[in-house]
C-alpha cells in the first residue's frame, strides 16, 4: 500500500484481521528497514492478541536514503500516512512505535495522533558519547504512556525510568536488540494486551504492501 505525504510516498505493509481490537503501527530506524527482527517480534505479539499491524516505510528510506532529515519533515509526513490509516481502521485504538529514529519519531507525534500509546525499541536518548545532548524531551512530549526497550550496552543511552511509563533495560544488548530479538515482543506482549478486546482471537486474513 502506497501512502503519497508531502515528502514523498510512503509504503504500508499491512497485517489485518477481521475487527481488530487495536491498530499498531511500526516504523524502522534511520538505517534500518521494516523487517527488523525486533520489530517483528513486537508484530507478532500485537497480531496474537487481535490487533492489525502496519509496517511503514518512509519516505527518506523509500527513497533510498539513510539520513531521515529535519524531524519537522518526518512529522508531518507519519502524520499524513497515520491520517490515512485511521480513515481505513476507523476507531480502534491507535498505539505507535518503532525502533531508534523510528521511536523518536513515535514519540514526537503520538498527541497529534491520537496514540493511547507508544512502544519505543531502542530510543537513541543522546548520540554516542554526548550526553549532554539529551531528547529526553521527546519522551515526555508523547502525551501517551510510553514503553521503552533498550539494550543495557546500548551506546546512545537508556532513557530513566522517571521519564517513560515503563522502561525494560535487556541485559547483554546494544543498540541493535539482535543477540534475543524475540525479548522485544515478550515484553511488548502484556504492554498491548490492555488494547485488546476481550473476544476470541481473529486469525490474520491478508498481507499486503
Amino acid at each position: 500500500m502506497e501512502v503519497v505525504t508531502p515528502h514523498g510516498p510512503a509504503e504500508v505493509t499491512l497485517d489485518e484481521t477481521g475487527g481488530p481490537a487495536f491498530l499498531l503501527v511500526l516504523t524502522h530506524g534511520s538505517n534500518g528497514s521494516v523487517d527488523a527482527p525486533d520489530l517483528l517480534a513486537v508484530r507478532e505479539a500485537a497480531l496474537g492478541l487481535g490487533g492489525a499491524v502496519a509496517r511503514v516505510t518512509q519516505p527518506f528510506r523509500l527513497a533510498g536514503r539513510r539520513a531521515p532529515g529535519p524531524p519537522a519533515r518526518q512529522d508531518e509526513a507519519w502524520l499524513e500516512i497515520i491520517g490515512v490509516l485511521r480513515e481505513r481502521f476507523g476507531g480502534v485504538p491507535l498505539v505507535q512505535g518503532g525502533r531508534s529514529n523510528g521511536a523518536r519519531v513515535a514519540c514526537r507525534t503520538a498527541r497529534a495522533a491520537g496514540a493511547v500509546g507508544v512502544v519505543a525499541l531502542a530510543f537513541p536518548l543522546h548520540p554516542p558519547g554526548n550526553p549532554q545532548k539529551t531528547r529526553v524531551d521527546e519522551l515526555r512530549s508523547a502525551g501517551a504512556p510510553v514503553l521503552v526497550v533498550n539494550g543495557a550496552r546500548d551506546p546512545f543511552g537508556v532513557p530513566d525510568p522517571a521519564d517513560a511509563a515503563h522502561v525494560t533495560v535487556l541485559p547483554g544488548e546494544r543498540h541493535e536488540l539482535n543477540r534475543d530479538p524475540a525479548a522485544a515482543g515478550r515484553v511488548a506482549e502484556p504492554w498491548l494486551r490492555k488494547w485488546a478486546l476481550e473476544k476470541p482471537v481473529a486469525r490474520p486474513v491478508r498481507t499486503g504492501r
